[in-house]
């Protein structure tokens, strides 16, 4: 791999408090530290939000399923962040409805659907778009090739699809935007942590460079790192850390365009009582999410065979007259939940996504468990307490100002790519690898999804020479864009 200059000899030697862990929760909390004026260094292992972060079912949303379980409070907080961020960054999110198809026999009657609907607008206090009851006509209506056995009518709620790789990005910008002098850099992991009295000495690692690394020192230390967190705490013995989490793994797949014939986001229920989102993109339809028990290596995990079988028997259940197969899937994606052990449930769908906060050190805060949708208030307990340690006066309205610094490339678009894009991207977006620049800058999760007018390889091999000298490209990358491979290993 080529040897890049690294940002770790940009680092500060000591910091007010270090983040580990960029996905959408630590970046949020990054982001509140900075808007009150800390000194913060966010540092993630692989690239930012390329985990657990930009692999949900890219939605905010309050979560009906979670009125089955009377968890009303995370309900209405889930719906107000969601309404709060449809105003925050509408260029990121937008609202959208869902159809909620009702069958005789194997959902709850409609009459109990428009009951929990009502409860869900009104947990909202009323700032979602209304909901509706739909006869089996005007479901059919809608929707030409549902399975019309058993179809009894239909719930009709609203809810948001997001970008959620791109939410995450811009949070971080947004933080960085600070003279509170904050930095963020992917690629730094965290190799030693020793707590000495007051501070912390971090021993960090340029995971792109392992010969680059540095020593610093920071008043607290923040572990937000998800499904990760066990994993990693039991390295620093000094922590005496018992593991918390119960992870589950959640797959999805993305269809082609015209793979199903349906305009909006469906709601649907599996025989083995789950829930399951099929949303169509501009130039795919999403479609997850599974929820298995995994164990090992959580980093980029893929489906298992059984898993992409499994989505596809239960759209085939609602679409019996279309041919699907894996032919329609173009590409695929896996993100593990850090879910909360919970010791009167063995079932991962009952498991409740609450968030704990702990602190094995009085200067060393670990946060873990939640959902995206609620990233904003998650962390505000770790927030308030360290700058209120500092004597300063600590504000949780403070992030609920807009975004200042959009993406170069916005999703929900069909903007043309040039070369000249790609270098703003880079200059402005802090990329360090083609893989990010390609899959969360740009928004083509596989080269299967490209669709521009200029191929891939049409687009980026004549612009190479200048981009491995701002870029990683791993071995694949090389392939691809059909460039000799000249990685030192």
């Amino acid at each position: 791999m080529n040897k890049l200059p690294s940002p770790i000899h940009s680092l500060k030697d000591h910091y007010d408090v270090v983040v580990v862990g960029g996905g959408i929760v630590g970046a949020g909390i990054f982001r509140d530290l900075s808007l009150h004026g800390l000194h913060c260094l966010l540092i993630d292992k692989k690239d930012f939000t390329s985990q657990t972060s930009q692999s949900s079912s890219k939605m905010l949303h309050g979560g009906i399923r979670y009125l089955e379980k009377l968890d009303f409070s995370l309900v209405w907080e889930a719906l107000h962040e969601k309404n709060l961020w449809l105003e925050l960054a509408p260029h990121l999110c937008y609202e959208s409805s869902f159809h909620f198809p009702i069958y005789k026999g194997f959902n709850k009657p409609l009459w109990m659907v428009k009951i929990g609907l009502s409860l869900y607008d009104f947990l909202s206090s009323y700032k979602n778009t209304p909901h509706k009851i739909l006869s089996k006509k005007e479901v059919l209506n809608s929707i030409p090739s549902l399975n019309n056995e058993n179809l009894t009518g239909a719930g009709l709620y609203y809810d948001a699809i997001v970008d959620d790789a791109k939410l995450t990005l811009e949070v971080i910008y947004d933080s960085l935007k600070e003279a509170s002098g904050s930095q963020a850099f992917s690629h730094i992991e965290l190799e030693k942590l020793e707590v000495q009295g007051i501070k912390n000495n971090l021993q960090l690692k340029d995971s792109l460079n392992s010969e680059v690394t540095k020593t610093i020192s920071a008043d607290d230390v923040i572990f937000s790192v998800g499904p990760f967190t066990d994993n990693l705490l039991s390295k620093f013995k000094d922590l005496k850390w018992d593991p918390v989490l119960s992870p589950s793994k959640g797959s999805h797949i993305w269809l082609r365009a015209d793979a199903l014939d349906i305009k909006g986001p469906l709601l649907l229920r599996t025989k083995d009582n789950r829930v399951f989102f099929v949303i169509p993109w501009p130039n795919a339809i999403l479609v997850g999410t599974t929820e298995t028990k995994v164990e090992g290596n959580f980093f980029n995990l893929s489906p298992t065979p059984d898993e992409v079988h499994y989505l596809i028997d239960n759209i085939k259940k609602y679409f019996p007259k279309i041919m699907l197969s894996e032919k329609d899937i173009i590409s695929s994606f896996s993100g593990v939940r850090p879910l909360i052990k919970d010791s009167n449930s063995s079932e991962l769908g009952e498991v409740k996504r609450e968030h704990k906060v702990y602190q094995p050190k009085h200067n060393i805060h670990v946060i873990a468990g939640g959902k995206y949708t609620t990233f904003r208030t998650m962390g505000q307990e770790i927030s308030r307490k360290i700058v209120l340690k500092k004597e300063l006066s600590y504000n949780s309205n403070m992030t609920k100002q807009k975004l200042r610094q959009k993406s170069c490339i916005l999703p929900f678009k069909e903007d043309e790519i040039t070369a000249d894009t790609i270098f703003n991207i880079i200059e402005k977006e802090n990329v360090r690898t083609f893989d990010d620049l390609l899959k969360r800058r740009i928004g083509c999760p596989s080269p299967r999804h490209w669709n521009k007018k200029t191929s891939l390889v049409d687009l980026f091999k004549p612009i190479y020479p200048e981009l491995k000298n701002v870029l990683y490209f791993s071995d694949e990358d090389k392939k691809l864009l059909e460039v000799e491979s000249d990685v030192n290993h």
